[in-house]
């Protein structure tokens, strides 16, 4: 951007608020897990053991309306579009999802390894009339709620957790965002389900509505999100889901953040092995460890994960993370247990442009094996990654 602005129509440019940036990202992992060529899942997203990975390399083009102000409309969009591994995270059926769903490599794996996704494209309305300001976002954004999100800058650390890993990435439809004051805020709309386009068979029309309250002047914020509600049937990614988050600041250099949710779908098909005749599954989505008899059952799963940091100088920063998560009937991480994770790990700005995460991590499901291709109940892994800003 600086060297288009500093061009010919250099003022164009900055008149038209339009921006283009990006980075490259790519990491790596020494792991107690060996076993196939995903043999870290379900960690994400270092998910091949012992590797260096090319994980999402992303080009932005964009314009941000001005919603701090209220006397005139604006209008803003954003086209975010990955290249990577982390691709098989971000993928929603329908848009360009024949590289992961339309292909089966020759040792069981599902979809091509490295692939791309335009995780983005949406328009803003800003219109400050409304309350206090109202954005309206019509296209595909970023599933509302969460700590962590699919971006790389956009999480403290390089791997995710698990609560993030199995919930809902994207969602395409449309969602209004008010501000009724300095504490209130809330957003509402109406989305084809999650991680599927409009135009498939799996498509759904799904409400989300969500609140947030800020007080202690903005160091302590509670937000409470319906992420998705439809019919709740069985379908790609079909999850229904209700969130809670807690943001609290401690002091200048210290701060907390604690996500809790509750998932669930019904009339999901029994892979149990205990029913005569089973109902097919969709690829890429997992059926469920039903009772004895039970062609279909109701499958949830809760999760829970706090996020602790300290910030040492512009430079520097440290990452404590906790989580547990239930997947009660092994829906969504292929395993019928619980699971515990642990995380240490350092931020480091090299300038401006450069960022270095490395991480420990250490893992553990507890009712059957869930790691290194369902051998091992326990994973350690050591990992980190780059992220070189343009």
């Amino acid at each position: 951007m600086q060297a288009i602005w500093s061009g010919s129509h250099g003022d164009a440019w900055k008149r038209g608020g339009v921006q283009i940036y990006g980075w490259l990202n790519a990491g790596f992992n020494v792991s107690t897990s060996d076993r196939g060529p995903y043999g870290n899942a379900p960690a994400a997203y270092a998910l091949v053991p012992n590797s260096v990975q090319a994980d999402q390399q992303v080009l932005f083009i964009e314009r941000q309306p001005d919603t701090v102000q209220t006397d005139h409309f604006d209008w803003g969009f954003r086209l975010a579009q990955l290249y990577g591994i982390d691709y098989r995270f971000t993928t929603a059926k329908g848009i360009f999802s024949q590289q992961l769903l339309g292909s089966t490599h020759a040792n069981g794996v599902i979809g091509k390894e490295y692939g791309y996704d335009p995780v983005m494209f949406y328009v803003d309305l800003y219109f400050p009339q409304v309350a206090q300001g109202m954005n309206l976002r019509i296209g595909r954004y970023i599933s509302l709620p969460d700590i962590e999100a699919q971006l790389a800058p956009n999480n403290y650390t390089y791997s995710h957790s698990l609560l993030y890993t199995f919930d809902a990435y994207t969602q395409t439809g449309i969602n209004a965002t008010i501000k009724f004051d300095d504490h209130w805020q809330v957003q509402a709309g109406l989305s084809a389900g999650n991680d599927v386009a409009p135009w498939t068979s799996d498509a759904k029309p799904t409400l989300n509505a969500c609140v947030s309250y800020y007080w202690h002047s903005g160091g302590d914020d509670i937000y409470a999100c319906l992420n998705s509600l439809n019919d709740q049937k069985y379908a790609y990614n079909n999850l229904q889901s209700v969130y809670y988050t807690w943001y609290h600041k401690i002091n200048p250099s210290w701060h907390t953040s604690t996500e809790w949710w509750y998932m669930w779908e019904k009339d999901v098909p029994n892979i149990a092995g205990n029913v005569a005749n089973p109902l097919p599954t969709e690829t890429n989505a997992n059926g469920a460890y039903c009772n004895a008899g039970q062609l279909t059952c109701y499958a949830p799963e809760t999760a829970v994960v706090n996020y602790t940091e300290k910030q040492f100088n512009a430079k520097n920063y440290l990452t404590i993370r906790n989580e547990f998560f239930n997947d009660i009937k092994g829906q969504r991480s292929g395993f019928r247990t619980k699971y515990s994770e642990h995380l240490i790990g350092w931020g480091h700005w090299i300038g401006t442009t450069v960022l270095l995460r490395p991480e420990l991590r250490f893992e553990r499901s507890y009712d059957v094996p869930a790691y290194d291709n369902g051998t091992k109940k326990n994973q350690l892994m050591l990992a980190g990654d780059v992220i070189y800003f343009f």
